[in-house]
């Protein structure tokens, strides 16, 4: 087969979920597939460390703009390459209708249509305007859970077997690492000295910033702790809403907003925090759980969409729409070393059945299915 890749993501958006996907993609299929010829599209002056022979790079000119969406939805130019499949990754953003292959796109969900408050006019604009033309084209689609894949077939009427779950899975840089090495620097790097309760993820409304603020407010001091909440994230347009309810609650000196984290660092606070805690109203998949139970830490998660699927029984799930419930669940694993414990080890155990060469591998069997 010759597949070509729309891989601007891998190289504009890494660090967040669309760009770890495309990026550990290329990377797995690189890694376990010496067959099959593979075309990369990526940005002028980028590329990709040690493909193989059969990986070939397609520079396309691009000037990055301030949006992703604005700059991605922009089609690669792709005459003449006789490709027999092309794969756009990110939600079907920037799919040409001139292409003379098959076609395929991973929609890792449809949050704009389920909860269009919490994504951007852009993104939203984009979504609904060209994604039901697009899927009209589309040979099959790749997703990443069971969850998104009955979600997206019962809101398009798409066969379900042209859908394909491809489940993806936590970095090797995930993995665990000395507590105590790791309080040292996040003490020396980012002036977090106390114990902490961990949040990693974007801004959006979806995530449930707020009712974990809420929650984190309801636990008694002698429970808590003396543990601080660390909410990373890139400091968006809800920022200041979030930290004013922090402060309203007279947390000012217990949450701490760290701004953007780089790729490099999120292991150290990962294994460095005493649990992840991750209320999301609604995921595709849901990768910070994943990657925290790769570093050994305890999760408490949401028991909404895709995250029962990742975690099963190794997370405590918890209802997000319930704060008292959230709160008790953060206060029990801060004050019950046995149950922390026990979570340490499923969640490690869990980590295990996910691996990025088996979401390369079910990639190419899908692939093959629609080449055929």
């Amino acid at each position: 087969m010759k597949i070509g890749i729309d891989g601007r993501a891998a190289k504009w958006y890494r660090g967040t979920g669309i760009g770890t996907y495309t990026h550990q993609l290329i990377s797995s299929l690189n890694s376990v597939d010496s067959t099959n010829n593979y075309l990369i599209f990526l940005p002028e002056n980028s590329s990709l460390d040690n493909l193989k022979p059969n990986f070939n790079i397609e520079p396309v000119k691009s000037t990055l703009k301030e949006n992703f969406w604005d700059e991605v939805s922009v089609p690669n130019i792709l005459d003449n390459h006789n490709m027999e499949l092309y794969h756009v990754p990110q939600n079907g953003v920037g799919l040409s209708e001139n292409i003379n292959c098959l076609k395929a796109i991973t929609l890792h969900d449809i949050i704009p249509l389920r909860m269009p408050e919490t994504v951007s006019d852009k993104y939203l604009r984009i979504f609904n305007n060209e994604l039901p033309k697009l899927l009209k084209d589309c040979e099959g689609i790749i997703t990443v859970s069971e969850f998104s894949k009955q979600d997206i077939a019962r809101e398009f009427s798409f066969p379900k077997d042209k859908i394909y779950v491809t489940p993806l899975a936590a970095e090797s840089i995930y993995q665990p690492m000395s507590k105590f090495v790791c309080k040292n620097i996040l003490k020396e790097k980012y002036g977090i000295e106390n114990n902490f309760v961990l949040y990693v993820g974007g801004f959006s409304p979806r995530k449930n910033i707020l009712g974990l603020i809420e929650a984190f407010s309801l636990i008694p001091s002698c429970s808590r702790k003396n543990c601080k909440l660390v909410i990373t994230g890139k400091k968006g347009l809800s920022y200041e809403k979030y930290k004013k309810r922090a402060d309203d609650l007279n947390l000012s000196d217990d949450v701490i907003f760290t701004d953007f984290i780089p790729l490099e660092d999120l292991p150290t606070f990962y294994n460095g925090a005493e649990v992840l805690v991750f209320p999301s109203f609604y995921e595709g998949f849901g990768l910070p759980p994943l990657e925290a139970m790769a570093c050994g830490t305890p999760v408490i998660a949401s028991n909404l969409t895709s995250l029962p699927e990742v975690c099963y029984d190794s997370a405590l799930l918890i209802d997000p729409y319930n704060v008292d419930e959230l709160s008790y669940a953060i206060e029990r694993v801060l004050n019950d070393s046995l149950l922390m414990l026990n979570m340490i080890k499923k969640g490690l155990i869990r980590s295990l059945n996910f691996s990025w060469d088996d979401t390369a591998l079910k990639t190419i069997k899908a692939y093959k299915t629609m080449v055929k």
